[in-house]
């Protein structure tokens, strides 16, 4: 479940209504170690702004297009409370983008798409 950013809330922890401060990140086998997210361009952008809401989970468990995360980023706004990102938008969608894209599948075969499906008598 997605916590509001500066919702009001009776919870004692007070809420976020700002990026956290830029912190570099530490980097082991690709992945920054307190998150567990893609080392890459914008990953401290990333972890500024939204880890300061939620945890890295919710970006690790998702695949979205760029247009997907952007969907997301514009719903946490109307609805969640997320301030205005300005020039940070366009970096945080790019690496958003560029590692938590939709994976292509890898089983033993695709599923099966644009199925005419019928009942049988």
């Amino acid at each position: 479940m997605l916590v509001a950013c500066n919702s009001n809330t009776d919870a004692k922890e007070p809420v976020a209504t700002e990026p956290l401060p830029l912190e570099e990140a530490q980097v082991q086998n690709g992945k920054d170690v307190a998150t567990g997210l893609a080392a890459g361009e914008g990953l401290n952008t990333v972890k500024s702004h939204c880890l300061a809401c939620h945890s890295s989970a919710l970006i690790l468990q998702n695949r979205f297009t760029r247009e997907g995360w952007h969907k997301k980023i514009v719903w946490m706004q109307e609805t969640q409370g997320l301030w205005d990102l300005g020039d940070s938008e366009p970096i945080i969608l790019d690496y958003l983008a560029a590692n938590y894209a939709p994976e292509e599948y890898q089983g033993r075969r695709k599923p099966l798409a644009d199925v005419e499906w019928y009942e049988l008598d």
